[in-house]
């Protein structure tokens, strides 16, 4: 496995591929010890191992979701990363699956007179103790980063619906505005028209005014010369 860059990424999928690299360790001991191993002990063995894999697709699936809060800078890296963590885990799927078919053959043709080694079961139930508890403990770290990122989550959602809210009033004010100048220019408009109206009535006035005083010098001239 690729050693792991704590300058890529965020803080808490490094923190997922220390827990990985953790459970990888111990189902790769647990598949190791499963060959020479009978009856029960061998049957705990599997059980063990299948539950490491179930966390370790737990983790994957949680390392998924925090590459999507990675920038997009180094996403790449990272994800290539996720990819041999992935490849790795299914590896040790399959091998888990021809280690189970070896124990289900077993039991259909019989155990050849194999017995556990004495002694061993003991020290092993207190191996799956101790990996047990820290699993556990993992599995708590994991549990409170999550709350953690969703309280993150949810200050970062009531500080984005404040903000659309506050964009919402600018938006309501500035289309008040808007409403408030058109009502100005309309009345604008309606007291150019009745200023152009009233110059067009007073130009008139004052050309038949204008027409009306030739008019009458012309009368006038016309009856002085006439008589």
């Amino acid at each position: 496995m690729s050693a792991m860059d704590t300058d890529v990424g965020s803080e808490l999928f490094v923190g997922y591929e220390s827990d990985f690299t953790l459970i990888l360790a111990d189902l790769s001991r647990t598949l190791t010890s499963l060959p020479p191993l009978r009856g029960e002990p061998r049957k705990s063995a599997i059980s063990s191992a299948s539950r490491l894999l179930e966390e370790g697709q737990e983790i994957i699936a949680q390392m998924e979701l925090e590459v999507l809060n990675i920038p997009s800078v180094t996403r790449g890296k990272v994800n290539a990363r996720l990819r041999e963590h992935k490849k790795e885990l299914q590896e040790k799927k399959t091998e888990l699956r021809k280690l189970s078919a070896t124990s289900d053959r077993e039991l259909l043709f019989g155990d050849r007179g194999a017995s556990p080694i004495p002694g061993s079961e003991g020290q092993e139930q207190r191996d799956r103790l101790l990996t047990a508890t820290d699993r556990l403990e993992r599995s708590s770290q994991r549990l409170r980063d999550s709350q953690r990122i969703a309280h993150e989550t949810e200050d970062i959602g009531a500080g984005i619906l404040g903000d659309l809210r506050g964009q919402r009033e600018q938006i309501v004010n500035t289309r008040n505005t808007l409403m408030e100048a058109d009502g100005y220019v309309d009345k604008s408009l309606r007291t150019l028209k009745g200023m152009a109206r009233r110059a067009i009535t007073n130009r008139l006035i004052t050309v038949l005014i204008i027409a009306i005083l030739v008019m009458l010098i012309l009368l006038v001239l016309y009856s002085k010369f006439a008589g």
